[in-house]
């Protein structure tokens, strides 16, 4: 397992953008596909973005297709997920994952590890 630490939310108006950033720990990160998730209150959590470990593939649902974007730096053992065009209904808790495994990973239920998660809320 990896050790995982978001950071990078906060407040933004409708519209608006931020970046989410999910430091890893250990030597071996390109070994792990990485996800983001968000959680709302009441609602399942539900995975917004993935990458493989290259960072060569990526996936992004409807929901969050053209103005969410993954990426990794493999070097700094870090992924990121750029948010823009944000709406009320992105607020949520957003978690960053890891599955140790190469390619992209979109189900919860196979990630390994999580980061403690980080708010987002975007205001109307």
């Amino acid at each position: 397992q990896v050790q995982l630490v978001e950071s990078g939310g906060g407040l933004v108006q409708a519209g608006g953008s931020l970046r989410l950033s999910c430091a890893a720990s250990g030597r071996t990160f390109s070994n792990y596909a990485m996800g983001w998730f968000r959680q709302a209150p009441g609602l399942e959590r539900e995975l917004v973005a993935g990458i493989s470990g290259s960072g060569g593939a990526t996936y992004i649902p409807d929901s969050a297709k053209g103005r969410f974007t993954i990426s990794r730096d493999n070097a700094k053992n870090t992924v990121y997920l750029q948010m823009n065009s944000l709406k009320p209904e992105d607020t949520a808790v957003y978690y960053c994952a890891a599955a140790k495994t190469w390619g992209v990973v979109m189900t919860a239920d196979r990630y390994d590890s999580w980061g403690q998660g980080i708010q987002v809320t975007v205001s109307s």
